[in-house]
């Protein structure tokens, strides 16, 4: 999964692009603030094109939900769990991906029915963290996001992360090179 924060347009479609002709098909835009927005549309625009959905990214609110909904989002990503956001998510069939770190908040979403958690701040959190969470909660399938470089991809994949979240690893050509290999 790729995290496309920040970027104009333009540059938020190319790197989109430059995802999936990886392989790489999630692709999160985060919305924290309102001129985020058009990259959103320009990413959701250039995902129906090539067939993939694209997801929204600090998605906090209950307006936030409303107007990434509007635009066609594939799914919603946020840095924590509110039960609020989830129950309307559930409720209009737009899957959730809410930010966890402690076993009290895997404990709600799986009250919640939520199967994927994203664990946030997983460079801080550790690879520990990921195999001590697998003993609770076997069947808990996590997206490790926050500090993450190709570099670490593979021991947080080995401590038990689904899916690893990467920020800038497509703005350096070393890493692409390096992801495409990971990939390949």
């Amino acid at each position: 999964m790729v995290i496309l924060r920040g970027r104009p347009p333009a540059q938020t479609v190319e790197l989109c692009h430059r995802a999936w002709d990886l392989g790489i098909t999630q692709v999160e835009v985060p919305v924290q603030s309102p001129d985020a927005v058009p990259s959103l549309v320009a990413a959701v625009a250039a995902g129906a094109e090539r067939g993939h959905g694209v997801g929204a990214g600090t998605v906090t609110t209950l307006d936030q939900l409303n107007e990434v909904a509007e635009i066609g989002v594939s799914f919603t990503v946020a840095p924590g769990l509110d039960d609020d956001v989830v129950r309307w998510s559930q409720e209009h069939g737009l899957p959730h991906l809410p930010g966890v770190s402690t076993p009290s908040e895997i404990q709600r979403a799986v009250r919640h029915g939520l199967g994927w958690v994203k664990a946030f701040p997983a460079s801080v959190l550790g690879t520990g963290w990921f195999t001590a969470m697998r003993g609770p909660f076997p069947t808990l399938r996590t997206v490790a996001t926050g500090g993450m470089t190709v570099a670490t991809v593979v021991e947080y994949r080995d401590a038990g992360a689904r899916v690893v979240s990467l920020g800038s690893a497509l703005d350096d050509p070393a890493q692409v090179e390096e992801l495409a290999r990971l990939l390949g």
